[in-house]
């Protein structure tokens, strides 16, 4: 007659989560700080994740709304190495090119200072710079007002200005109106309008823009323009791109710069992505420090715990289980601290980008990926502590109480 072999009693998965949750309801505030540790680590990476994402998102919504198709043309430098200058009808010829929608000039009138009245000191001049704008020019910049109305082909003959918006803030003024008053190259101008920061054209904030025709009239501006302002048709914007500069200036097409303004806002985000980076690379230290401290939870475990895997081992439990066990907990206290870490990292994303007026993102990636590399650091931290218990066996366990 053959003797019965005995096998261990099967571990469910519902045994397992009991079995590995038994360390940390009997030490909670231990299993806690151990838990903060990992959550902290995750709650700054999905924090970074979230944050760059909603920035990005705000800078696609602008882009969105003001366009990608805006290009600039500026004089450059001439051979010898001296300012050039753009031809008085290189507006004209700009607008002549079939896919363009729009176009406007500016030019700067260089000897007209503008204070706020004739007590202020000449050298503090604010640095606040004079142009000459055409009417079109609002729209074709996606500029909005603050304050006030756009110059019109009425206003724009008669000492009129429209501030741009530091350009207000430096003069302290806040709104526009008919008894407000700025002193322009030795001449009253009334205040009719004030810009709000114009994101695809900054060089408009600290300006005061006066009509085409009141510059040539009051303040001997020469007519020449200094930077035009073109809106193509979008599929058609490289084309345009690539003939602007001799449209612009046919004698002299080497002396002009062309620009496209929304090309600056994709390079500011790459220089915050590269500062991303650097946070992440905190917060990874961080979730690492949060591993070590998982792990320290789980050898002092084992240490304190040897008379329990004492007593479970001479019952019947196999090295297998009790290691399974370890590893369960030190797994389950790393996905208390992920959950929780991902949970503070959106709502932390959530708050900062409400703050900032952006559109709240949290990429599912940050979130399911800080939840697994828990588990990776939890899995790696708790392996040796599950290995040296596992290693106990009853009688050495049972004798070290």
């Amino acid at each position: 007659m053959t003797a019965a072999v005995l096998h261990p009693a099967r571990m469910w998965p519902g045994d397992l989560l009991k079995v590995g949750a038994v360390g940390l309801r009997t030490r909670p505030l231990r299993a806690t700080l151990s838990a903060l540790g990992i959550a902290i680590g995750i709650a700054a990476m999905v924090a970074v994740v979230g944050i760059s994402a909603s920035s990005r998102a705000d800078l696609d919504r602008t882009l969105d709304a003001l366009g990608t198709n805006l290009l600039t043309v500026g004089p450059g430098r001439t051979m010898f190495g001296a300012d050039a200058q753009l031809p008085e009808e290189s507006e004209a010829m700009v607008g002549r090119i079939g896919p363009v929608t729009a176009v406007a000039a500016v030019g700067r009138v260089s000897s007209a200072r503008v204070y706020r009245t004739r007590l202020i000191p000449a050298a503090q001049s604010g640095g606040i710079t004079t142009f000459a704008a055409r009417i079109p020019l609002l729209a074709t910049v996606g500029a909005t007002l603050r304050s006030g109305t756009w110059l019109n082909d009425a206003t724009a003959r008669y000492p009129a200005v429209v501030l741009g918006a530091s350009a207000a803030n430096r003069l302290g003024i806040g709104h526009a109106g008919p008894d407000v008053r700025v002193l322009i190259g030795g001449v009253y101008f009334t205040v009719v309008g004030i810009l709000e920061p114009v994101a695809l054209a900054p060089e408009l904030d600290p300006a005061a823009l006066i009509g085409w025709a009141a510059a040539q009239s009051t303040l001997r501006f020469d007519g020449h323009p200094t930077t035009i302002y073109t809106r193509a048709a979008e599929a058609q914007v490289e084309a345009v791109r690539d003939v602007l500069g001799a449209t612009a200036n046919p004698r002299s097409p080497n002396e002009v710069e062309v620009s496209r303004p929304s090309d600056a806002l994709p390079a500011k985000r790459a220089a915050g992505e590269a500062f991303t980076g650097l946070l992440l690379g905190l917060g990874a230290v961080a979730l690492l420090v949060g591993g070590v401290g998982v792990a320290n939870t789980m050898v002092i475990s084992v240490l304190e715990r040897r008379a329990e895997i004492g007593l479970r081992r001479s019952l019947g439990a196999t090295r297998g289980q009790i290691r399974i066990q370890f590893l369960a907990e030190s797994l389950l206290l790393s996905a208390l601290g992920g959950v929780g870490g991902a949970l503070l990292g959106a709502a932390v994303t959530a708050g900062y980008a409400m703050y900032q007026d952006w559109p709240p993102v949290t990429p599912a990636v940050a979130l399911f990926g800080g939840v697994a590399a828990t588990l990776v650091i939890g899995g790696l931290a708790g392996l040796y502590p599950a290995l040296r218990a596992a290693r106990l066996s009853p009688t050495e366990a049972l004798a070290a109480t």
